[in-house]
């Protein structure tokens, strides 16, 4: 075997390897035509007959077209004995034999979605539910029948669903079609890592409190927990720098966040100084870099209350606009920001 060869299959093994220690594993995308699907079907032709596969989606996926860009695009090929669940016109456009296994009641546009089983290896097209709820539902029932590993497709910009109370870990995909400046891809990616990678509360005592909070709320240097009267932080600045006190701990919010909430902190109190904002993951944080350094750099501290684990990245150096960068450069570039696994799955690096 030549070292090339040698050099691509430890590479090989090393993602499928990650992948081992999970039952459920999303693929994100930075933007779309950064390689998801190229990554889907990378994962699935190595994993093979080692692992009993379920295969789902956020939205829709593989179909041959894509219909943002109207560019062509890879089409997802399953194998003989992979689980699907996907919406009812799919499964009728695909060109496998499949065995229904079971019906769901979850609607999307496309129909209802139901759950085969893939009799032979073919093309098929994925739709799947667009809630977090049901999406959560389907990964139960895939591993009820036996899947030793579900992969759920993301969907342009989708990275809610990396949430850890959806999939065990994630692989996001980034790519040249993010922006036809190398070093504007890398920071965008490295920031999403950022905010994807925060730091888990380690205090169990706090985090049984914050099952007490609905949206929004305090908790105090006494342990005491206010619910803020409130839908979401969004909007509602205002009042939460009002409700601000000098013995606050903890802010804890569980649905968005945004620039508006740091900037306003800043501006109107220097109390963020002194507790830790605490968001229900990383997903949740809509944070622009330039803030979130400002916002760390003065003093203020954020954690979640669950982590999320990113396998690896996959980059994408071709754009289907025309462009690409040189690829050992690109992945070059992203491992200087990321300290991450980063693999070229098209390129071939």
């Amino acid at each position: 075997m030549s070292s090339r060869n040698t050099l691509e299959n430890f590479e090989v093994d090393r993602i499928i390897q990650q992948l081992v220690h999970y039952q459920t594993v999303s693929i994100i995308g930075m933007e779309k035509n950064v390689g998801k699907t190229t990554t889907l079907n990378f994962i699935i032709s190595r994993i093979r007959t080692r692992y009993k596969l379920g295969l789902t989606s956020i939205g829709r996926d593989g179909e041959t077209i894509d219909v943002v860009t109207a560019t062509a695009k890879p089409r997802i090929y399953i194998e003989k004995g992979t689980i699907i669940a996907t919406a009812k016109q799919c499964v009728e456009q695909s060109d496998i034999t499949k065995e229904i296994l079971a019906n769901t009641c979850i609607g999307t546009p496309l129909g209802e979605i139901i759950i085969v089983r893939a009799l032979s290896d073919g093309y098929i097209e994925i739709a799947g539910p667009s809630q977090t709820e049901y999406l959560s539902q389907i990964c139960n029932e895939l591993l009820k029948l036996g899947c030793e590993l579900v992969l759920v497709d993301g969907a342009l910009s989708r990275k809610t669903f990396a949430a850890p109370s959806i999939t065990d870990a994630t692989i996001l995909a980034t790519g040249a079609s993010l922006s036809r400046n190398m070093d504007a891809v890398s920071e965008m990616t490295a920031h999403t890592v950022r905010l994807l990678s925060f730091d888990k509360l380690k205090n169990p005592h706090i985090m049984k409190l914050t099952e007490q909070i609905s949206r929004v709320g305090i908790i105090d240097k006494n342990e005491i927990v206010k619910n803020l009267q409130m839908t979401t932080a969004l909007d509602s600045e205002l009042e939460i720098i009002n409700s601000l006190s000098k013995d606050m701990q903890y802010l804890v919010i569980k649905g968005a966040v945004s620039d508006n909430l740091l900037i306003r902190l800043m501006e109107n109190s220097l109390l963020y100084k002194e507790f830790t904002l605490l968001v229900a993951d990383g997903t949740k944080l809509f944070l622009s870099k330039d803030i979130l350094y400002q916002y760390e750099k003065t003093g203020g501290k954020i954690l979640v209350l669950s982590p999320i684990k990113i396998l690896c990245l996959t980059a994408n150096p071709f754009s289907p606009l025309g462009y690409e960068f040189d690829p050992k450069q690109f992945l070059s570039t992203l491992r200087c920001k990321i300290s991450l696994p980063i693999f070229d799955l098209v390129g071939g690096n």
